[in-house]
C-alpha cells in the first residue's frame, strides 16, 4: 500500500511565513536601517567592528518587527473597517491577535539581547525606545501629530545607532542626523496618510489630511523635507564630510522633489511609488554615500 505524502502542511507554513513577513513588512527596513547605520558610521573614527554591525542590525530588526506588529495588533478593528486594510492577516482572520501579541514581545527580547551586546547605554535606552514603538499607535486616535510621532521613532534608530559605536550624544551631529530622520519619515507618512483622509474624517482619526486637507497636508510634507535636506546639510559641515557625501546630498534632493512632483491633492494614484520606491532610494543612496566617504576618509590617503 503506497502512502501519498499531504503537501498542505507546507504550503501552510509558507502561506505562513509570507503573512507574517507582510505583517512586519520586511521589506520596508530598508526605509530606517541604513539611517540606524549611518549613525553607526558616523559616530566612530573608522568603520566598525562586524559583530558591531550585526547586533545593532539585530536590535533594529527586533524593535521594528515588535513596532509593526504592535501597529497591526492596536489597529486591526480600524483596518477592519477600512476597505483599504480589511484584507491584512489580523481583521481578515488569518494570525491571531493572541500569536501577534506574543510575536511582538518575542521581537522585543530580541531587542533587549541585541542591545546587551552593545555599550550599556544601549540597554538602558531600551525602556525608552519600547514605550515609544508602543505609543504611536495610540496617536492617531487624539492627534494629527502622530506623523511626527513615528517620525521620531525611527529618528530614534539614528541615535541608537550613534550610542552603539560608543559615540556621545552631548554632540550636536547624532540629533541633527535624527532630525533629518524624523522630518523624512513624518514627510513622506503624511503623504502615504492622504489615501485614507476621508476615511479617517469619517472615523474620528486624526492626520493631517484629515484635519486640514489632502492639499494643506501635502504643504506640509514638503516642508518637512526642506527641513530633512538642511539637516543632511548641517551634518556634512558638523561632520566636514567629502565629495561622495556632497554627491549623495545632491541626489536625495533631486529624490524628494521627484517625489513631490508625482503626488498631488487631485492625483494620488502614485502615492506608493512616492513612499516605498523613492524613500527607498533616499534611505540607500544616504548610507552609501556616508560608508563611501568613511571609506575614503579611512583608506584614501
Amino acid at each position: 500500500m503506497s502512502t501519498v505524502l499531504d503537501p498542505r502542511p507546507n504550503q501552510t507554513h509558507s502561506l505562513s511565513v509570507r503573512e507574517w513577513a507582510e505583517m512586519i513588512k520586511i521589506e520596508h527596513t530598508v526605509f530606517a536601517l541604513p539611517f540606524a547605520l549611518s549613525g553607526l558610521i558616523l559616530a566612530m573614527p573608522k568603520l566598525p567592528e562586524p559583530m558591531t554591525v550585526v547586533y545593532t542590525v539585530l536590535a533594529f530588526a527586533g524593535a521594528r518587527a515588535a513596532a509593526m506588529t504592535l501597529n497591526r495588533l492596536i489597529d486591526s478593528e480600524i483596518d477592519a473597517r477600512n476597505p483599504r486594510t480589511s484584507e491584512r492577516a489580523i481583521p481578515a482572520g488569518r494570525i491571531k491577535k493572541s500569536h501577534a501579541l506574543l510575536g511582538a514581545i518575542l521581537s522585543f527580547a530580541v531587542m533587549l539581547g541585541a542591545a546587551s551586546q552593545l555599550p550599556l547605554i544601549c540597554l538602558q535606552l531600551s525602556p525608552i525606545a519600547i514605550f515609544w514603538l508602543s505609543f504611536y499607535s495610540f496617536t492617531k486616535r487624539f492627534t494629527w501629530l502622530c506623523h511626527i510621532v513615528l517620525g521620531i521613532a525611527l529618528g530614534g534608530a539614528a541615535l541608537g545607532g550613534w550610542v552603539a559605536a560608543g559615540g556621545s550624544l552631548a554632540l550636536a551631529a547624532p540629533w541633527v542626523l535624527a532630525l533629518a530622520v524624523t522630518t523624512w519619515v513624518a514627510g513622506f507618512d503624511i503623504i502615504y496618510a492622504c489615501q485614507d483622509a476621508e476615511f479617517d474624517r469619517n472615523e474620528k482619526l486624526h492626520s493631517m489630511p484629515s484635519a486640514f486637507g489632502v492639499g494643506t497636508a501635502l504643504i506640509i510634507s514638503r516642508a518637512l523635507h526642506v527641513v530633512t535636506v538642511g539637516s543632511l546639510f548641517a551634518i556634512s559641515q558638523l561632520l566636514h564630510l567629502g565629495v561622495a557625501y556632497w554627491v549623495g546630498l545632491a541626489l536625495v534632493t533631486a529624490m524628494l522633489i521627484y517625489e513631490h512632483s508625482i503626488v498631488s491633492k487631485d492625483d494620488l494614484s502614485r502615492v506608493n511609488a512616492a513612499f516605498f520606491t523613492v524613500n527607498g532610494v533616499v534611505s540607500i543612496l544616504v548610507f552609501i554615500t556616508i560608508l563611501t566617504d568613511k571609506i575614503i576618509a579611512q583608506f584614501g590617503s
